[in-house]
């Protein structure tokens, strides 16, 4: 079992940046891939950024792409998504998530998440 605490979320001008952090207790963070999810009021949850269990390997949606940076520090048994240049429609509830082995972008495929954060980017 493992526990996920999303926290960094909050209002931000548009091109501003936010760094999300999730916190993870339970078993040993460095088993787990981990993935950045968002849900947007009235639609699906999307996927945004996954990484692997070492750090080394990461995906990106293309939505986010080259805005998003996903890191993971296993010293710490956290994970970021380090936003920048934000813009209104990344406004969302921000939810991390985590599965054993390698990352994945299909929520389905991940077993633990956290509560989700909220993000509001304003105009």
């Amino acid at each position: 079992q493992v526990q996920l605490v999303e926290s960094g979320g909050g209002l931000v001008q548009a091109g501003g940046s936010l760094r999300l952090s999730c916190a993870a207790s339970g078993r040993p963070f460095s088993m787990y891939a981990m993935g950045w999810f968002r849900q947007a009021p009235g639609k699906e949850r999307d996927f945004l950024a996954t990484i692997n269990w070492s750090g080394d390997s990461t995906r990106y949606a293309d939505s986010v792409r080259g805005r998003f940076t996903i890191s993971r520090d296993n010293a710490k048994n956290t994970a970021y998504l380090q936003m920048n240049s934000l813009k209104p429609e990344d406004t969302a509830v921000y939810y991390c998530a985590a599965r054993p082995g390698n990352w994945r972008t299909r929520e389905t495929e991940y077993d633990y998440w956290g509560q989700g954060t909220q993000v509001t980017v304003s105009s």
